[in-house]
């Protein structure tokens, strides 16, 4: 079944065209896997998916479950089973981790979770994650290392069970261990509810230990090739000159945090 169907999708920014017609599909149970050099619109298709209001849709459709996505509100993607994992989580003085789980927990119900099964399940999912036993008391990603933000975005993948989880170079900011970790915790949640990946990535080790069934190259806003697992050994190997087409300039800025 197609969860995801985008066709021709074009995105600006402050009037800079940075998308310049992606298409995309897909499936149920898939795992996808977007690379390509810094600056060139990957982050920038993960935000205008979910809704950021600062990325503009200028031309293209996408439907998700069958759904005008571009029509809703970001919750109500968020309701619909879509999920972003975000390259710079962002620290929230006062808000505790519990709290803020407990109330996106609550937004996407139509009875509240109880007390007891939001506990059970927040703590369980933190051992899994090997993270500070005093995690649901802290406040949200505050005082937080790289990697522990990162594997506090997998936290709330894991207790939000979204149909598309879309991750934003989730690996960046882990060591060796925590990648493999939140690797093996990923492949366990798939193997125990079927959902769907969508991943930013440059390593090759990510990829390694997730194995996408489809892999992406975007440049200048589009997506120049397409492939397997087997592209992103091509890609680690050759880079991207082997491509034939010309490389926009690194770190443009866009895909950096947004105030």
């Amino acid at each position: 079944m197609v969860l995801l169907e985008i066709k021709d999708l074009h995105v600006s920014i402050d009037h800079t065209e940075i998308l310049k017609g992606v298409n995309l599909t897909i499936q149920e149970g898939e795992i996808h896997a977007i690379m390509g050099p810094n600056g060139n619109g990957k982050s920038t298709l993960l935000k205008a998916i979910m809704g950021h209001p600062r990325y503009e849709v200028t031309q293209g459709t996408v439907q998700f479950l069958g759904k005008d996505l571009l029509a809703l509100p970001v919750d109500e993607r968020a309701r619909l089973g879509l999920f972003l994992g975000m390259q710079y989580p962002q620290e929230v003085p006062g808000v505790t981790n519990a709290d803020f789980m407990r109330s996106a927990l609550n937004a996407k119900r139509e009875t509240p979770i109880g007390m007891f099964e939001f506990v059970k399940s927040m703590e369980g999912n933190i051992q899994r994650l090997k993270m500070r036993e005093d995690l649901a008391h802290r406040f949200l990603n505050e005082g937080f290392s790289g990697g522990e933000k990162k594997r506090n975005e997998i936290l709330q993948l894991l207790m939000l069970q979204p149909k598309l989880a879309m991750l934003d170079e989730i690996d960046s900011g882990l060591d060796i261990d925590a990648l493999s970790l939140v690797a093996e915790v990923l492949k366990e949640e798939m193997e125990t509810r079927p959902f769907t990946m969508l991943v930013v990535s440059h390593y090759e080790r990510f990829f390694e230990l997730m194995k996408p069934t489809h892999t992406h190259i975007m440049i200048d806003g589009q997506i120049v090739k397409e492939g397997g697992a087997e592209l992103v050994n091509k890609i680690d190997r050759e880079g991207y000159d082997w491509l034939g087409v010309e490389i926009k300039e690194e770190n443009d800025g866009h895909d950096r945090p947004i105030s």
